[in-house]
């Protein structure tokens, strides 16, 4: 099992936005049974939250499921847990860098990393911004990218 957690601030826009899509794309490619997903902040803020109303509506829209999400702090046991985790800008790396023991076990990186040519280096955060189609547009992109390299990398 190749397990991914997506990383963002509070875990209730991008992370978990980034975590419905990807588990989606995964259903519908057959692979639920080959890869797993999760999300988490780096701040405890929203912990035990539902995802944003406009991370809801953006996924409603995709008819994209999101029941029983929610929000939770990043743990030192996800770097034994999962093989990869994702983050969504330089800030949350940062973060979890200064905060965690590495681990060579797990690839760490962020998202828009998986993108040739990618449209921004960071995800931006819609809290802040506002603009949960863009943000969706990117995440939406990034996984696309990053679920062809895990197929291609664990030959699944």
């Amino acid at each position: 099992m190749i397990r991914v957690l997506f990383v963002c601030l509070g875990n209730i826009c991008r992370s978990p936005m980034a975590e419905a899509i990807y588990r989606n794309m995964v259903q519908n490619k057959g692979l639920a049974d080959k890869i797993e997903v999760d999300s988490a902040g780096t701040a405890l803020w929203h912990s035990g939250k539902p995802p944003h109303k406009g991370t809801r509506a953006k996924l409603d829209e995709y008819k994209i499921s999101y029941e029983g999400m929610t929000a939770r702090q990043i743990s030192q046991e996800d770097f034994n847990t999962f093989d990869y985790i994702i983050t969504m800008d330089d800030d949350n790396m940062k973060n979890i860098e200064s905060e965690f023991e590495m681990s060579d076990s797990v690839t760490v990186k962020k998202l828009l990393e998986f993108v040739d040519n990618p449209r921004e280096l960071n995800v931006p955060d819609p809290y802040y911004t506002g603009d949960f189609d863009y943000t969706y547009e990117l995440v939406h992109e990034a996984c696309e990218h990053l679920l062809e390299y895990i197929v291609h990398k664990h030959q699944i």
